[in-house]
């Protein structure tokens, strides 16, 4: 039972804790700075996540052409701007991968 007191404290803290910016901000002005850097923020958040996955091959930092990950990841990023498609460039990284690391 314990398991489930901590489960719903956490939810209630992560709750609150995410409520409060949305009720402290939604009644304030945000200067015109610091919304233009915020739009920065998922970006960035999801670049950190993406990067160390993509520059590592086998567990180890590989930047070499020999790592089919950069190449997958390179050419989704090309259809992602071309294309403004999510499903699109998960599709093509993906399918990519599968080619890369069959020739490599």
């Amino acid at each position: 039972m314990n398991i489930w007191i901590t489960i719903a404290i956490a939810g209630l803290l992560t709750f609150c804790i995410r409520y409060s910016f949305i009720f402290l901000l939604g009644r304030a002005k945000m200067p015109a700075w610091l919304e233009r850097a915020l739009y920065f923020v998922p970006i960035t958040a999801l670049s950190a996540i993406i990067l160390p996955e993509v520059a590592q091959h086998g567990g180890t930092l590989q930047l070499s052409p020999r790592n089919p990950q950069i190449g997958a990841a390179l050419l989704a990023g090309l259809v992602a701007l071309r294309t403004k498609n999510v499903v699109w460039s998960i599709a093509v990284g993906m399918a990519a991968l599968l080619v890369l690391e069959a020739l490599l």
